[in-house]
């Protein structure tokens, strides 16, 4: 079975993690697949949304803790795991430099690098019944895939601190009080819910986002002053595209307008 489904229909991808006997862990396997679609995806000008979404009962539960139990003892071990970190990180640069918005559909437990994955992401719409928990102190880790980076400028130092160091689990209302995702709806509703926010990406600028996920990667390191410039420079770019010149002409004619992705 593959570890990863990719589908597209209509400029929409959607990656599935599917080790659903495992509540989507992340094998070997399933960690190098994610970065061989993920770089490739980055590539692609055909593309204008990204779905992540897990099959089974859950988004995807963090490492393979069944796979570290079996090499506790061996001392080799603790060399495997940063190539394969390595290859995690390459994938989290990937969905952060995609020229497109890229949405999480969270259902079940979001764990460990499942929660670096999902905040990651540009958008994320959890399930009512989703529960997340960074999980790695409670095996005696430090996080990776990103966590420590994301999560201080979502919720601040502090709530960082206490979603990582202690553990505890929160439930989808928490995640979506406190900035972790975007929308909490019913279970049953979230497959609808996802389609329709990634139909209306899809139909939107998609110069104009990739410029926008530019700007907000570097809003936290970039002084101001460069930043004003970074932004000005990328406005004039959009303004000299087939959208900025649709989007303008939509507005005049009180019309809805037909982006064309360029």
């Amino acid at each position: 079975m593959n570890t990863i489904l990719l589908d597209e229909n209509n400029g929409i991808a959607t990656l599935t993690f599917n080790r659903p006997e495992v509540f989507n862990a992340m094998s070997e396997d399933l960690i190098l697949a994610l970065r061989e679609i993920t770089t490739a995806l980055v590539k692609r000008t055909d593309i204008r949304v990204l779905i992540l979404k897990g099959a089974g009962k859950a988004f995807l539960a963090g490492g393979d803790v069944g796979m570290f139990h079996q090499r506790k003892n061996d001392p080799t071990f603790a060399a495997t795991i940063k190539p394969l970190g390595d290859a995690l990180h390459d994938s989290i640069v990937a969905i952060r430099t995609m020229p497109f918005p890229v949405i999480a559909e969270i259902h079940g437990a979001c764990a460990g690098a499942g929660v670096s994955i999902a905040v990651a992401c540009d958008f994320a719409i959890a399930a009512d019944v989703a529960t997340f928990n960074t999980a790695y102190t409670k095996i005696g880790l430090s996080p990776d895939g990103g966590s420590t980076w994301f999560l201080p400028r979502m919720v601040g130092m502090k709530k960082a601190a206490e979603l990582i160091m202690l553990a505890d689990s929160i439930d989808a209302a928490t995640a979506q009080q406190i900035g972790v995702i975007n929308r909490v709806v019913a279970a049953e509703a979230l497959g609808g819910e996802v389609a329709a926010l990634a139909k209306r990406l899809g139909s939107g600028a998609t110069h104009a986002f990739a410029n926008a996920k530019k700007l907000l990667n570097q809003s936290f390191e970039t002084p101001m002053r460069t930043h004003l410039d970074n932004e000005i420079n990328l406005f004039a770019s959009c303004a000299a595209t087939h959208d900025f010149k649709e989007g303008v002409t939509a507005f005049v004619e009180k019309r809805k307008p037909v982006f064309r992705g360029n």
